[in-house]
């Protein structure tokens, strides 16, 4: 049975329940915070949390990892929300179920892992300071005026010393004893203490789950959305369900990655995609907001030992028992309770070896990761970790581009052979193009590629390109060893190209053969 539920050696059923209990109790404020962001009913937030969940964890490549309502995917929501309503945004996340099933489907999943170590670096660090300004806005509280607050005073002396019980129980604990999850006994010991104070000093106020929102509901039931089946309202939400599906599988994907470290396993990409998509389908139908991974639960549930499926499932099952039946009880848990424990995330997320990485690795590593940190603060993380993979790709292709060596000889014949050395590329065309002194070089002019290899259709066009530049000053200009697909694609220079079945290289070029 552990191995159905995907339990390691290290797991245990009890280990594995009480994680899950853990995360359960530190989802509930994420839920009701971002189904605010997104201006929907708490309650969607909770169904989310619920169903992703349990849905992922059953059917998900990645043991261990906790998905659920998050601000990655709330922020995109909004607007939806705001135009159309609700029941088109219960109709983009059952298109965006479907997109991410494709994606994994076809196996697309897998190229996560072509992400450079700078731009992972980066969205750890980035999302570690997100997490951190997000528990900021809990040490607000509203006013008379109805504006909100910055807490100060006796409320915030206590709100501080829960947040520093909190993080020393969970910091401490663990060198005991493992027997129970160190954040689990933290929120025990933590609400008992604020109910003490509470009930000591009547007019003390500690900041609760249930100053969000009341969680108390019943069964999310089957819906189908009340969207109309046109042409125009499936081009309405198709923007939505793009980005938000690829939001959700970008920030998914990479929490799969940072589990993978952690735990020194390997989960399954393209499982995980289809897995998010019937996840996403689900709260469609069943009222949720959809939603994807969560870092932060992640860490939490992994640190405390929930490394199997059972972990997952257990705190979807158990958030359901609070919406139903332990409301009342849930909503006594301080806030500051939980901030405490996201604190400690905050701690265990960031890579903190990563400060000691400046002027001991390439200085464009160190800019990649800054940026995508940056951009993830400012912005959100599926824009950080594309703006870091193509700026990656840029600077891996200037890098590249600064290899091409055009070296220049005279051979006995008295004619001028060039020889290529290096890749030729889009980066590396220009360089390539001022390397030849067209109207000096001999009446017979030889370039050999053997050291080299023609990429993409800016090297074909830079080839014939030049080649248009000998015939224009009536130069005989002789290509050797280029593979025959170069030949066929070149469209000025491929009757120039010597063919030498033994010695010309076989390799395919990243254009369309004709």
């Amino acid at each position: 049975m552990f191995h159905l539920l995907g339990m390691g050696r290290q797991s245990s059923p009890k280990t594995e329940l009480l994680s899950g209990l853990t995360v359960a109790l530190a989802l509930v404020p994420e839920a009701l915070a971002f189904a605010l962001i997104a201006h929907v009913n708490p309650l969607m937030g909770l169904y989310a949390a619920f169903l992703m969940a349990f849905i992922t964890a059953a059917l998900g490549g990645r043991p261990g990892m906790i998905s659920g309502a998050t601000g990655a995917t709330a922020v995109v929501m909004v607007a939806l929300v705001a135009s159309h309503g609700v029941e088109y945004l219960l109709a983009a996340l059952l298109l965006m179920g479907a997109i991410q099933i494709t994606v994994g489907a076809l196996k697309l999943g897998k190229y996560i892992r072509i992400v450079p170590y700078p731009v992972f670096l980066g969205f750890v660090n980035g999302l570690a300071i997100v997490i951190f300004l997000a528990q900021l806005d809990h040490f607000k509280i509203k006013g008379a005026d109805g504006a909100l607050h910055w807490v100060v005073g006796t409320p915030l002396i206590v709100m501080l010393g829960l947040i520093a019980l909190t993080m020393a129980i969970a910091h401490f604990l663990p060198k005991f004893t493992r027997a129970v999850p160190s954040a689990l006994v933290a929120i025990v010991v933590t609400s008992l203490l604020a109910i003490g104070l509470v009930a000591l000093f009547p007019d003390l106020h500690t900041k609760t789950v249930g100053d969000i929102s009341s969680i108390a509901g019943g069964l999310p039931s089957f819906h189908i959305p009340d969207f109309p089946l046109t042409w125009d309202a499936f081009m309405t939400v198709l923007p939505y369900s793009v980005v938000l599906a690829g939001v959700g599988l970008i920030e998914s994907l990479l929490s799969l990655q940072l589990v993978d470290d952690v735990t020194e396993t390997r989960g399954q990409p393209n499982r995980e995609c289809m897995a998010q998509g019937v996840g996403n389908i689900a709260c469609g139908f069943l009222g949720g907001m959809g939603g994807c991974a969560m870092v932060g639960q992640t860490i939490i549930n992994v640190e405390s030992g929930g490394r199997g499926r059972l972990s997952g499932m257990a705190a979807g099952g158990f958030l359901l028992l609070f919406i139903l039946f332990l409301a009342p009880w849930i909503e006594l848990i301080p806030l500051a309770t939980l901030i405490g424990i996201m604190f400690m995330v905050v701690i265990g997320t960031f890579e903190w070896g990563s400060l000691r990485l400046f002027g001991k690795v390439p200085k464009q590593d160190i800019f990649v990761g800054l940026l995508v940190a940056l951009v993830t603060v400012m912005t959100d993380l599926a824009i950080a970790v594309i703006t870091g993979v193509i700026v990656s790709a840029l600077v891996f292709a200037w890098e590249h581009a600064r290899e091409l060596r055009v070296i220049r000889e005279t051979n006995r014949q008295g004619q001028q052979v060039y020889y290529i050395k290096g890749p030729l590329f889009f980066a590396s065309t220009a360089k390539f193009s001022e390397s030849f002194n067209v109207a000096h070089d001999p009446d017979v002019v030889i370039l050999d590629f053997a050291h080299s290899r023609v990429v993409d259709h800016s090297a074909l066009e830079a080839i014939d390109s030049l080649a248009d530049k000998y015939r224009a000053v009536g130069k005989t200009l002789h290509l050797r060893h280029l593979s025959p697909e170069c030949r066929h694609l070149l469209k000025k220079a491929g009757d120039l190209v010597e063919v030498n079945i033994k010695e010309d290289p076989l390799y395919h070029v990243a254009d369309e053969v004709r």
